[in-house]
């Protein structure tokens, strides 16, 4: 028998009925923006075109328009002067810190805005690394997930309501949640655990935006191997054996199959996707260079995502797709 597949495919919205579960909404996405501390700074990223960083007006009148058009939710980063760091990240949560200061403000202007804030220690060390290091430049994991803690409560308690420990140490998810509960701010902050971070050549840009870079060797030792699946999956149980609500596989378009793994093994988890920052740079300048049209490889990779099992893509495209969005309304 001849089986014929075109008299499903002639129609735009019988086309759409193909797609089950690989609808994009405003929902399904979250902004990563990075904040400074000098309230009108607009700063150009080299690395990442059309991508800033902000201070709290000009991230205001930034995020207005967006708001508007359905923006749910943001993701945050601090990025701090080189003067201001040092060995013990001590700038991760301190008054100075611009997340510290600004979300507040992002609460008071935006209330209906789902806040995350990005927990790691890297873009607050003199050092660059996600840990607290010994005399031998060695991760001293016990110290560095209190430093952790004490990081995601500071958030919790300016009104963070999510914080998305990025660091992957050992066991930071329970010393979170430990953190959390005896903060009494178990029930007003979620965690959402970066669950299979990879160690990855696509997080150059980023480190650029962020002044995050290591100063010394790599994060070999504490991200995942990109050939990882057994791996990354002990990974993921072990942050929801430690209590995380949301899991994260970071980056994306590479390990699809591991954002499918994640969602087969733990259905009942929310799952979030990292369109992380050189897959934003690769198809911004493919597209400047004519390979594609930017929204159709965009709105493709979304639904590759979506398709894969993820519930909510982190995109530096947030706002494009929001203007996508309204145009197929």
């Amino acid at each position: 028998m001849d089986i014929k597949l075109h008299s499903c495919l002639h129609h735009p919205t019988l086309r759409l009925l193909q797609e089950p579960g690989c609808e994009i909404t405003t929902c399904n996405l979250m902004y990563p923006l990075f904040l400074v501390n000098d309230d009108d700074a607009e700063e150009t990223i080299a690395s990442m075109p059309d991508q800033k960083r902000f201070g709290a007006n000009r991230l205001r009148k930034h995020l207005e328009p967006l708001i508007e058009k359905g923006l749910k939710s943001v993701l945050l980063f601090g990025v701090i002067d080189n003067s201001m760091k040092d060995e013990n990240a001590t700038h991760a949560d301190s008054a100075e810190n611009p997340v510290i200061k600004i979300l507040p403000l992002l609460c008071k202007w935006f209330p209906k805005l789902l806040i995350a804030c990005d927990v790691c220690l890297c873009p607050y060390m003199n050092h660059g690394h996600c840990g607290i290091l010994d005399d031998d430049n060695v991760i001293q994991n016990a110290a560095s997930i209190k430093r952790l803690a004490e990081v995601a409560v500071a958030y919790g308690k300016v009104g963070a309501h999510i914080v998305a420990p990025s660091d992957m140490m050992d066991n930071r998810i329970k010393a979170i949640r430990d953190a959390l509960i005896a903060a009494r701010l178990e029930n007003r902050v979620s965690i959402l655990s970066y669950s299979a971070k990879f160690a990855s050549n696509f997080y150059g840009p980023f480190r650029d935006a962020a002044r995050s870079a290591p100063a010394f060797k790599d994060r070999r030792c504490y991200q995942l191997p990109s050939g990882s699946k057994g791996l990354a999956m002990r990974a993921v149980e072990r942050d929801v054996m430690e209590g995380a609500d949301m899991l994260m596989v970071k980056p994306g378009m590479p390990y699809l199959d591991i954002v499918r793994q994640t969602k087969n093994l733990f259905p009942q988890h929310p799952l979030y996707v990292y369109q992380v920052s050189g897959e934003y740079a690769m198809l911004y300048h493919g597209a400047q260079q004519g390979a594609f049209n930017l929204n159709e490889v965009l709105l493709e990779s979304m639904k590759g995502f979506r398709r894969a099992g993820a519930d909510c893509i982190i995109t530096y495209f947030t706002p494009r797709l929001l203007d996508l969005l309204k145009e197929s309304d």
